[in-house]
């Protein structure tokens, strides 16, 4: 039985301008067990797609499942079986943390489990917090209670829409370790995120989303070996010659250009010299999960143009 299922999901909103496609037949499943990631750009549907199996909004066509259970039909069993940490700070400001974590027990008919909010908040980095009021807490503090509130009732799938967004270092390694222990128990985690590097490291499999389509579903190291093999990364301080620029990630000052063999490198450093640029700090790398997204996403692009 997969732990997460969609079915031919298609979302349509209806604007001021007209109909609004945010989904269009999406289907994919996730096994028991596995720690998923769901990428795209901004826009592309993701979070319209955890709504759905949230439970926060309906789909306009198609069927999603939770462990059997459909979203729609068997809603409570559905939504008792997730534990979902949003993009959005939401948080009661007349409770403390602890409190939170208790009425939150509560909405799930859960009493006495003080032992478990204690792990959590020991887990999480949130003890010593523990009595304080939720508007005291800093952003990152109010997204580890976030983080807890979705496990109280220790739900076998985990959704993560975001949970990294805009927080320190310190609460990212905090985090991960936590739910990449609970995925060894056994639980599902389904991740949204835009740090690639995370997904690259926790995921298994993933699903890129591009205006509402699944563009690209595979296993993590499947998806590296399609990329291409090297990536040439060197910094410069001068505009890139326009035969360069189209193929170029720039970050400031740090370039870098797909490689597939030594031809495309020698290529690539000829274009420099004849433009009278000089790169420093000049190596040769392994494509990443974010050369692989950026190349799937252009070539959707290039299809959607042709």
């Amino acid at each position: 039985m997969s732990a997460i299922s969609f079915l031919q999901v298609s979302k349509t909103f209806v604007t001021s301008r007209g109909p609004l496609q945010a989904l269009e037949r999406v289907s994919f499943d996730i096994q028991e067990g596995e720690f998923f990631g769901l990428l795209g750009p901004n826009g592309a549907g993701k979070t319209t797609l955890i709504s759905i199996l949230a439970g926060l909004s309906k789909a306009s066509e198609g069927r999603v499942t939770v462990l059997g259970h459909d979203v729609l039909k068997d809603a409570a069993h559905a939504r008792r079986l997730l534990g979902v940490v949003p993009q959005e700070l939401v948080f009661d400001p007349f409770f403390s943390v602890r409190e939170a974590l208790q009425f939150q027990s509560g909405y799930f008919g859960i009493q006495n489990n003080h032992a478990w909010i204690d792990e959590l908040l020991e887990s999480l980095g949130l003890a010593d917090k523990a009595s304080s009021n939720m508007r005291q807490l800093s952003g990152g503090m109010k997204r580890r209670v976030l983080v807890a509130q979705a496990l109280v009732h220790k739900p076998p799938v985990i959704v993560l829409d975001e949970p990294t967004a805009g927080v320190d270092v310190e609460l990212r390694q905090t985090l991960w370790h936590f739910i990449a222990k609970l995925n060894k128990q056994g639980h599902t985690v389904l991740l949204t995120t835009h740090y690639l590097e995370e997904a690259e490291a926790l995921c298994s499999r993933i699903a890129m989303l591009k205006a509402g389509r699944v563009v690209a579903l595979d296993t993590t190291s499947e998806l590296l070996k399609a990329s291409a093999s090297n990536v040439l990364r060197f910094k410069l301080d001068a505009e890139l010659p326009a035969a360069l620029q189209a193929k170029a990630r720039v970050t400031g000052r740090i370039v870098q250009l797909p490689a597939h063999t030594a031809l495309e490198v020698e290529a690539h450093l000829a274009a420099l010299r004849l433009a009278g640029l000089v790169p420093e700090d000049m190596e040769i790398r392994k494509a990443d999960l974010e050369d692989v997204f950026i190349d799937v996403m252009h070539q959707h692009s290039q299809g959607e143009a042709a």
